[in-house]
C-alpha cells in the first residue's frame, strides 16, 4: 500500500456511473417490480452502498477508508432497455474515495444482473468510469 501517512486530510469526493443494457422484457419487470427474486433496484442500492464500503476487501492494495456518505441513483432508460447507475462517494481523510465509488457502480450493476440473469443471460454492463473527484492535493478533476 501507499504510504499516505502524510497526507493531509481532506474532504474527498468521487461521483461515478455506468449502465446495464438489456432487454426491454427484462426492463419491464424491473420497472413494474415482478422479477422472480423481488425489489431489484431496491436491492441493487443496498448492494452498491455495501459494495462501497468493503473496496478494501476486493481491491489489494486500497485502503479501508471510513467513509461519511454513500449515495446510489438509478435511472431507467425506455430508449435505450438500460439502467443507468450514478454513485457519490464522501469521506474525510488523507486518500480518495474514486475506487468506492467505482465499486459502488459495479456491484450494483452486477446485482441488478445476478437477479434478472435468469430471463436475459444477454444483459451488459457499459461504461463505468469516473465522472468526478474532488479533495487532495490533486483538487477538483472532471471527466472530459
Amino acid at each position: 500500500m501507499v504510504d499516505v501517512g502524510e497526507k493531509a486530510a481532506t474532504a474527498r469526493r468521487a461521483r461515478a456511473a455506468g449502465s446495464i443494457l438489456m432487454r426491454p422484457e427484462t426492463l419491464a419487470l424491473i420497472v413494474q417490480g415482478t422479477a422472480k427474486k423481488g425489489d431489484v433496484l431496491g436491492v441493487a442500492q443496498v448492494a452498491a452502498i455495501q459494495g462501497a464500503k468493503k473496496t478494501s476487501d476486493l481491491i489489494p492494495l486500497c485502503h479501508p477508508i471510513a467513509m461519511t456518505r454513500v449515495a446510489v441513483e438509478f435511472e431507467i432508460d425506455t430508449q435505450t432497455n438500460a439502467v443507468h447507475c450514478v454513485t457519490i462517494a464522501e469521506s474525510f481523510g488523507r486518500t480518495g474515495v474514486e475506487m468506492e465509488a467505482l465499486c459502488a457502480v459495479t456491484t450494483g450493476l452486477l446485482t441488478i444482473y445476478d437477479m434478472c440473469k435468469a430471463v436475459d443471460r444477454g444483459m451488459r454492463i457499459e461504461g463505468v468510469r469516473l465522472l468526478e473527484k474532488t479533495g487532495g492535493k490533486s483538487g477538483h478533476w472532471l471527466a472530459p
